[in-house]
């Protein structure tokens, strides 16, 4: 028998203000309530018609560095951070709406969107959400990247960082119970993370012009560069479990299942969530 929770949406907008990571420009990002039935949807308030993007993993089109969404020519780029943090809320209807093509990146983390939440409330809607969950695992593989989604009575993410020859990235784990108290304690406060040698590369695809070391996490041989120092020995893995749960979001419902990840990326993320949501079709 399927589980059910009630449907929330926050109780009041609420807005923030900062740097996009890739394209250096300032977003104005709100969060506004949505009616029963409407799901997470990006707003681009800055083109004309104010379309709006469904955040589903039917309509990623891109995952290289980060996840993307597109419809038609409409991109939202960098959702996982804050999708993240609308599933910690248990947040089913909402509308994102932002001023230029990503959200603003914050100190890299999730906490910028945890304290949006905070302010903002949540009220229950006249609306039952499906809890979906598994009757047998699923796994996928690719090359060195494991993730198998088991049944389980919740929502548990696993995760095995291995970087070989990166001294500080040969061997990361965490593993967590997800919930909103784990999720802002544990998970929300860590920051990207890029090696030294890619940055070039990355500047060289017009990317992470608003990148610095205020808001990641620089791994340069065996030293790692950052504002403060790490926030946990193991920072970097549980930003990887971060990106995980905002990239499962996707699903567009609440997940019961134990996700055991080995070295996987928002491409094999995405590749999961469409494995599970044909499994659940």
């Amino acid at each position: 028998m399927s589980k059910r929770k009630p449907a929330f949406t926050i109780a009041k907008p609420v807005a923030y203000k900062g740097i996009g990571i890739h394209t250096g420009e300032v977003v104005e990002m709100q969060i506004l309530p949505a009616k029963p039935g409407h799901g997470i949807r990006f707003r681009r308030r800055d083109l004309p018609g104010t379309p709006e993007v469904p955040a589903s993993y039917q309509k990623v089109v891109d995952t290289s560095r980060s996840t993307i969404l597109g419809d038609g020519p409409v991109r939202i780029h960098t959702v996982e951070h804050v999708l993240a943090a609308v599933r910690a809320f248990g947040i089913d209807n909402l509308i994102i709406e932002l001023s230029n093509i990503e959200p603003p990146v914050g100190d890299g983390s999730s906490l910028p969107f945890v304290e949006m939440f905070h302010q903002a409330g949540k009220v229950q809607q006249d609306e039952e959400i499906v809890i979906r969950s598994l009757d047998k695992p699923i796994v996928f593989q690719q090359g060195d990247v494991s993730l198998i989604a088991v049944p389980y009575s919740g929502f548990k993410v696993s995760y095995t960082l291995s970087y070989p020859g990166i001294p500080p990235l040969e061997a990361q784990f965490y593993s967590a119970e997800i919930n909103q108290e784990i999720f802002i304690s544990e998970i929300a406060p860590c920051r990207t993370f890029a090696l030294y040698r890619e940055i070039a590369y990355l500047m060289d695809q017009g990317l992470i012009r608003g990148g610095s070391l205020s808001n990641a996490n620089v791994i340069l041989g065996e030293a790692i560069l950052t504002n403060g120092g790490l926030r946990f020995p193991n920072e970097m893995a549980r930003h990887k479990v971060l990106d995980l749960i905002g990239d499962l979001t996707l699903l567009g419902y609440p997940l019961e299942a134990h996700i055991i990840s080995i070295r996987s990326g928002h491409a094999t993320h995405v590749e999961l969530a469409r494995l599970i949501g044909d499994f659940n079709d």
